[in-house]
């Protein structure tokens, strides 16, 4: 009851719209993750937390996207259109690095080392994916966004790496790090999370460096930007406007980072403004079917919540939904229900338009 209650009063505030604007956007594009399942009984065997629950299919399932998973996503996309003749289509959030594990090591944990991620998907013979990337950029159902330069709080990882913190070695030893740290310990996934306050000298660095790289990747500059995780110091936004960003994604109520342990809570809707001009896109629907089964009706539901209060419906997902590479079944079993949450979306919606993120923001900023 209380979420209802909750998901109601979140679509009170902020822009409107009588227009039904679907967007769905979905996290962890490029990062390694998991890199095989091989890697996975491994770290299991050893004991390593891997997450407990819907936690754990992340490491269970997620890993960089081979063309095969790619060229089946398109295909669902490609299934509708909307009344505008467009594909569905996903704002893929995307980190642009991942660690360079053999450099890191060469230099004793001293210095953080990165790869470019085609870099990555060359090393585990995925190369070829990329080229979907591009194809699924000129079709209009996969459009790049930013969600940092790599999926890890750098500083901190590299601190407990220094530190010889025996799981995090481990991890490391076997090219991943996105273990369960376990209770009151930053996760390495964050990578805008403050261990120090003092690290958001290197985090402003690491946004300037991403969004440069993604640039010479994609060929375009990214306009909207994800966090990972969600904490970030708001002192980032500056230089992420700086540097291209137009949109900001964000919980509506934002726990802003300051280190220590400590944060500062905001409250944020859709079509708010930052003092840099940059437009928040708040989430109102959540759409994972891996870790939680039969998400069409729930998801629907949230969409015409959305509708009834006139706001744009924008779906919360991640890659780990749509990877095929470790474990077949799992983009099968997603991908069919991707598709029938778009099939109902048209049936029931005829009028229904699919924009990216930054489309959206180009609305929200254009309307009176």
């Amino acid at each position: 009851m209380f979420g209802k209650i909750y998901r109601k009063i979140a679509n009170i505030p902020g822009w409107k719209t009588k227009r039904k604007i679907v967007v769905i956007e979905t996290d962890d594009w490029g990062s390694i993750m998991m890199p095989s399942n091989d890697v996975y009984n491994k770290l299991i065997k050893a004991g390593l937390n891997l997450g407990q629950g819907n936690e754990s299919v992340y490491n269970k399932y997620d890993s960089l996207a081979n063309a095969l998973d790619l060229e089946a996503l398109y295909e669902v996309l490609c299934s509708v259109k909307d009344k505008n003749n467009n594909f569905a289509k996903f704002t893929a959030m995307s980190l642009v690095a991942n660690p360079d594990f053999e450099k890191i090591k060469a230099n004793h944990f001293e210095s953080y080392h990165y790869e470019l991620f085609t870099e990555t998907l060359a090393r585990y013979n995925r190369s070829d994916a990329f080229e979907l990337w591009k194809e699924g950029i000129d079709k209009g159902v996969f459009y790049p966004e930013f969600h940092g330069r790599e999926h890890l709080n750098v500083q901190y990882w590299l601190r407990e790496l220094q530190n010889d913190d025996k799981n995090s070695v481990l991890a490391f030893d076997n090219g991943m790090w996105g273990f369960n740290r376990g209770e009151g310990k930053l996760g390495y996934q964050a990578a805008f999370d403050l261990d120090k306050s003092s690290d958001v000298v290197e985090q402003h660095i690491i946004i300037e460096d991403g969004l440069q790289l993604f640039e010479k990747l994609h060929g375009y500059k990214a306009r909207f930007f994800v966090p990972p995780n969600g904490p970030i110091n708001n002192q980032l936004e500056e230089t992420a406007a700086k540097y291209g960003i137009e949109y900001m994604s964000s919980p509506k109520l934002q726990k802003e980072a300051l280190g220590g342990g400590k944060t500062k809570t905001h409250f944020r809707y859709v079509g708010k403004k930052n003092k840099y001009n940059q437009i928040y896109i708040t989430r109102n629907v959540f759409f994972e079917p891996t870790p939680f089964e039969n998400q069409v009706n729930s998801a629907l539901k949230d969409i015409e919540l959305a509708f009834n209060f006139n706001k744009p419906a924008v779906i919360s997902s991640h890659r780990v939904n749509y990877i095929g590479v470790l474990h077949e079944e799992n983009r099968t079993n997603s991908l069919k229900e991707l598709k029938a949450l778009l099939s109902t979306i048209i049936k029931k919606w005829p009028d229904v338009e699919f924009m990216t993120s930054t489309e959206l923001g180009d609305v929200i900023r254009s309307s009176k």
